[in-house]
């Protein structure tokens, strides 16, 4: 049987050294503040939201909702993040996406100010993830799997680490960030020649596929490591789900994180510190 890799030990974690931060903070005269801003009445960005305000309010960070009709126009929408920019009082911006289909996603991206993106969307904070030049935030997702993999004390230097997926949110700013700590990193995607064969040689994973339940048995091998950073509802089931099948890949590897219960819960608690370190380079 699997070691659980459980969420809540680390939001643990990170939960006392927030409220000390805000404390200090506060001392100063600074109140920590996130805006959120949401387009439309999307169920999972509102269920974020509320997970994202209560994880907020539990360590004294301010939030101010800013929320747009669906119909919303490009020029209204730039509008909104000028604004948040501008407002001294906010520290960090969370902008839900995906965007509806009729607004220009990359240019509502660009137009936030990089110091205030505390989720690692805008190009200017990626190229602090890709040049180590410690400017910015890295995406909160990949930052939770390095959160993880410290709290339980795993060491990564000089380990194979195969990440299965490439995305800008999880994959690629991962492989970066562990390739930074002297990992030694695989990226497996879709045109991946025989990707089981690659992940079963790797001593950590990342599955990261946006796929439900894609990764079987044949992916892994024992002792591994696993980190699924997948989000996925299975109908058939009636719950929810990651990218690795669990039942399968549990009874082989060395420890796992569940879903739900694993990376997901630590993504917010990485958003809400990002606010407080944003506050703290006032």
């Amino acid at each position: 049987m699997a070691n659980l890799l459980k969420g809540a030990a680390v939001v643990e974690a990170l939960g006392e050294k927030m409220k000390r931060d805000v404390l200090c903070l506060k001392d100063k005269g600074i109140s920590p503040a996130l805006a959120i801003l949401r387009i439309g009445e999307r169920a999972d960005d509102v269920s974020y939201e509320k997970n994202a305000i209560k994880r907020c309010e539990s360590v004294g960070v301010m939030v101010r909702r800013v929320t747009l009709p669906a119909d919303v126009s490009q020029v209204s929408l730039i509008e909104a993040v000028e604004n948040l920019n501008n407002d001294g009082s906010i520290h960090g911006v969370l902008m839900f996406r995906p965007l509806p289909k009729h607004l220009d996603e990359r240019a509502a991206c660009e137009a936030l100010d990089p110091a205030k993106d505390i989720d690692g969307i805008t190009e200017g904070s990626l190229a602090g993830v890709f040049t180590g030049s410690g400017k910015g935030f890295a995406p909160c997702t990949a930052q939770a799997i390095i959160e993880i993999l410290d709290y339980y004390g795993i060491d990564y230097t000089g380990k194979r680490v195969a990440v299965a997926g490439r995305s800008l949110v999880v994959g690629k700013p991962a492989a970066i960030m562990l390739m930074a700590r002297n990992a030694t990193v695989t990226i497996c995607h879709t045109r991946t020649a025989d990707m089981p064969a690659i992940t079963r040689n790797a001593e950590i994973v990342i599955a990261a596929t946006g796929q439900a339940e894609g990764m079987t048995k044949e992916y892994f091998s024992s002792g591994q490591i696993v980190i699924d950073v997948g989000i996925n509802w299975n109908s058939e089931k009636g719950k929810l789900c990651g990218d690795v099948k669990f039942d399968e890949a549990e009874p082989v590897v060395a420890a796992i994180t569940p879903v739900p219960g694993g990376v997901g819960t630590v993504t917010t608690s990485v958003l809400v510190s990002n606010v407080i370190k944003a506050a703290q380079c006032k």
